[in-house]
């Protein structure tokens, strides 16, 4: 959109805060880029240039608003979105992947060589993996600084950077403050501060129904791995350099999120995690505009507009709980579940108490003994056979994964059908058009709403939902008085 001149210069005229992280706006008089929705006066049209990311921004010499810090707004919905190779290397860019392998890891990982990523990514982003693994660690270090007590050198090495000096340098020059200043300037917390806990705000486009979204994972949630405590959504988290527990809380205007980590490095790994789980980064908006069109859709989306599509902070965890729960009650698939953690998933200490594991490795499950699960034995071969290509690589579910391929991969495995494959590419792979024509409560909802009730007359109607069919999914879900749907008491 950042080359629609015309149409950024009116976003940023009204304020929209829609676009805000689509692109952003470059003022050349002041050398400062703002967010569209920047409460500033805005500049004149012919002081303004747009670029498709801070990074460019960044990269194109100018520093971060202070007051609309557009470093901290919600990431284009554009990313999760595509399927192609460059969107596969931003959501693994956001993943942390450079921080931690460098860009040829990233190239390895995609199977591109290093000129061809830096190629394609400066041509639509304006900025090369590395300044955008640069805006990310920049914004990590400005949380740290803002939230905990941490000293800067510590700090410096747990966003990401090779050197405390070259954490001074970035800091003044996306932010124009020294990392001191920055702690200054943070507003002093209303609640004492808990060593190694980071609290934050994680940023969304306007509006959001909580209620599907944190009900779907209160319902679900597995004994010992996640809970629902106070008003928020508990988890553990296993991460790259440690592990972690996230609480979660809907607010008005954005999610409460509570980290404690192991490792502060994790952070920026944590954060994106837990943006996929509640899909923030989702355009609530085009998606509702689209479904809307349909008039037998519309009164469900004026009704609660803004659902999203709950996602997951481990897409092979998902695999696994997908397949336990299979042809089950939600209960008797949580049962399933908590059985393998007490089993075979690694105990954690949480101070509040209620989670004790993090979920099992596909590693840990791959040599369990079949007769000690309490399933079918055609589940038990199904169960097996996942998490064995899960664990020799053979099939791959992460934010670099090609999702035809990956449809294919567990359309190939014995006991996967229509059904389980859909929902792992729903809510593992984060594809925004999966759809679940044969899942009893869509059918179910279709029916009462006047829509087609078989799988194929119903799959040839929902085209019209496209791309945005996984939210058709989470609106017909919610015409049903299934705890999923309702945020707990």
């Amino acid at each position: 959109m950042h080359t629609e001149t015309e149409r950024c210069v009116r976003a940023v005229q009204s304020k929209d805060a829609r676009f805000d992280g689509v692109f952003f706006t470059a003022v050349q008089t002041t050398r400062i880029y703002c967010r569209p929705s920047c409460p500033a006066v805005p500049p004149k049209p012919e002081n303004m240039e747009f670029h498709p990311s801070a990074a460019a921004c960044q990269r194109a010499g100018f520093r971060a608003c202070k007051r609309c810090r557009p470093d901290t707004s919600p990431g284009s919905p554009e990313w999760n979105v595509r399927a192609d190779t460059v969107a596969r290397a931003v959501r693994l860019i956001q993943d942390g992947v450079v921080d931690r392998e460098g860009v040829p890891g990233l190239a390895r990982r995609l199977g591109w060589s290093t000129r061809q990523i830096e190629r394609q990514m400066l041509a639509e982003l304006g900025a090369g993996p590395l300044a955008l693994a640069r805006a990310q660690r920049a914004q990590t270090a400005r949380t740290l600084v803002e939230t905990t007590g941490l000293p800067f050198g510590e700090i410096a090495f747990a966003a990401g950077f090779s050197s405390i000096r070259s954490f001074n340098d970035t800091v003044r020059q996306v932010f124009a403050l020294t990392p001191g200043e920055l702690r200054a300037r943070a507003a002093r917390p209303t609640a004492p501060h808990t060593p190694g806990v980071i609290s934050l705000r994680l940023p969304f486009r306007a509006p959001l129904e909580p209620s599907n979204l944190f009900g779907h994972l209160a319902a679900t949630a597995v004994p010992g791995v996640e809970e629902w405590r106070d008003g928020a959504y508990r988890r553990t988290l296993a991460l790259p350099y440690g592990h972690g527990i996230v609480a979660l809380a809907p607010r008005p205007d954005h999610i409460a999120c509570r980290l404690s980590l192991t490792d502060p490095r994790d952070l920026t790994h944590a954060i994106s995690r837990c943006r996929r789980l509640l899909d923030l980064d989702a355009d609530p908006v085009a998606v509702d505009d689209r479904l809307r069109a349909d008039p037998l859709l519309a009164p469900l989306v004026d009704k609660a507009p803004g659902r999203r599509v709950p996602g997951t902070v481990d897409p092979a965890e998902f695999a696994v709980r997908a397949v336990l729960g299979q042809q089950v009650s939600t209960a008797a698939a949580r049962t399933h579940a908590a059985r393998l953690v007490t089993a075979h998933g690694v105990p954690v200490e949480d101070p509040e108490g209620g989670l004790t594991h993090l979920f099992p490795t596909s590693e840990a499950l791959a040599g369990l003994d079949p007769e000690t699960l309490a399933l079918p034995r055609s589940r038990r071969a199904t169960l097996l056979t996942l998490v064995r290509a899960l664990a020799d690589g053979e099939l791959a579910l992460g934010p670099d994964t090609d999702r035809a391929e990956s449809r294919a991969r567990l359309l190939a495995l014995p006991g996967f059908g229509p059904w389980t494959t859909e929902v792992i590419a729903m809510r593992a792979l984060g594809d925004p058009d999966a759809f679940l024509p044969g899942d009893l409560g869509v059918r179910r909802a279709a029916e009462g709403l006047g829509l087609p009730g078989t799988p194929a007359a119903l799959t040839a109607r929902s085209g019209h939902w496209a791309p945005w069919r996984a939210y058709a999914v989470q609106y017909l879900w919610a015409t049903d008085s299934h705890p999923i749907n309702h945020l707990p008491a």
